[in-house]
């Protein structure tokens, strides 16, 4: 019988933030500027006969939760709240905040702690060398993922850290 030959070995690695992000926003401004900038040096491509960019958002979430508490400070229920992008997420708080009938079937003021919030952005990065790798932003956390050159590793944490929110 033959054996199997092993190709490639992928990799992944991840920093933990040494304090999370206090906000999406200040999260998304990181993704947008690598966005925008190409800090990494990453190439567009094409795939399925379409031109691709460099860099692109292939993935991302936001949740949280609206509390309801009643006149003694109890919760007495929450409505939690997922969405695809960060706008679609604000307006979604502030429609369940200003629910005047929500608010009197759970028996309770509605608030909202983002604290509480969590979110997720992933980029999917190309190389000059063909190679397609992920990285990923969460609140507290970023993740590279599907990597085979330790020259991506370094050139991710270099850049990382030179970026005060990613220590």
């Amino acid at each position: 019988m033959a054996d199997f030959v092993t190709k490639s070995t992928v990799k992944s690695a991840e920093r933990v933030l040494a304090s999370p992000f206090a906000s999406k926003e200040a999260m998304n401004t990181i993704v947008s500027g690598i966005i925008t900038d190409n800090p990494w040096n990453c190439t567009p491509y094409t795939s399925g006969g379409e031109t691709l960019s460099a860099v692109q958002k292939s993935s991302e979430y936001y949740t949280g939760k609206v509390v309801y508490e009643n006149t003694e400070g109890k919760q007495v229920g929450y409505v939690t709240i997922r969405a695809g992008t960060s706008g679609a997420f604000d307006t979604l708080v502030s429609t369940v905040l200003a629910n005047t009938a929500m608010a009197s079937a759970m028996g309770g003021t509605a608030s909202h702690d983002s604290s509480e919030d969590s979110f997720s952005v992933t980029l999917k990065c190309h190389t000059e060398t063909g190679e397609l790798y992920n990285v990923a932003f969460k609140r507290d956390r970023v993740s590279i993922s599907s990597f085979e050159s330790d020259s991506i590793l370094t050139a991710i944490e270099t850049w990382a850290d030179t970026v005060p929110a990613l220590a």
